[in-house]
């Protein structure tokens, strides 16, 4: 199995239900035996981190603001798929599927189908399209991302810090600091001010007579 030729394919997963069939891929390709198929060592060890198997739920880490405070959330990049790299046809020329392979894909929980080619003769994605989607997965060691709420120029009202209750235009957002640059009127004239995003909420217009 060593020397089968091992490709990229993304699963169809029921929404949901993506990390289990993740877990489930890599559990019964150990009972069954079938880890040379794929990228997975034949041993479990606790804390393995299954996208290090090439069975790849991608998602990333976004710091988000509810009700003025941070909190990091996991959020999956591509809802309804699990990337696999998986030796799936039984020649280099791919003429013959793997029928012992296909059957196990089929027989995964929350697994629906492949996404390509034909439902007989799935197609992988080339290597590329792979590595620009793993680039994007959120790498262990890397900073949450924070999800931008503001657009720039609209208007925000100033909750904390020497400008509470003033009202300010976003000229520009940084999401990797989490900070806005806002213009503030003061005395009659637009002064630039830079707060972090939890100090600013979007004012909601609301109905006449409301």
């Amino acid at each position: 199995m060593s020397e089968m030729r091992k490709e990229w394919y993304v699963l169809q997963a029921l929404t949901g239900q993506e990390q289990k069939a993740q877990r489930q891929i890599v559990a019964q390709a150990r009972t069954a035996g079938m880890c040379g198929y794929f990228d997975i060592p034949e041993e479990g060890k606790r804390g393995e981190v299954l996208n290090d198997f090439n069975v790849v739920v991608p998602t990333e880490k976004v710091a988000e603001l509810k009700d003025g405070k941070k909190r990091i959330v996991t959020r999956k990049l591509c809802p309804g798929y699990v990337l696999v790299h998986m030796a799936l046809y039984a020649d280099e020329a791919r003429r013959q599927i793997n029928l012992e392979l296909w059957q196990f894909i089929q027989q995964i929980p929350g697994i629906i189908g492949f996404l390509g080619g034909t439902s007989t003769k799935p197609r992988p994605i080339s290597d590329e399209q792979a590595a620009d989607l793993l680039n994007r997965v959120e790498a262990k060691d890397t900073k949450p991302k924070l999800k931008v709420n503001f657009q720039v120029g609209e208007t925000v009202r100033v909750t904390d810090g020497p400008f509470m209750n003033f009202n300010g235009t976003v000229e520009q957002i940084d999401p990797d600091s989490g900070r806005l640059q806002i213009s503030v009127s003061i005395f009659g004239r637009s002064a630039p001010v830079t707060l972090e995003y939890w100090q600013v909420e979007r004012i909601v217009d609301h109905p006449e007579g409301v």
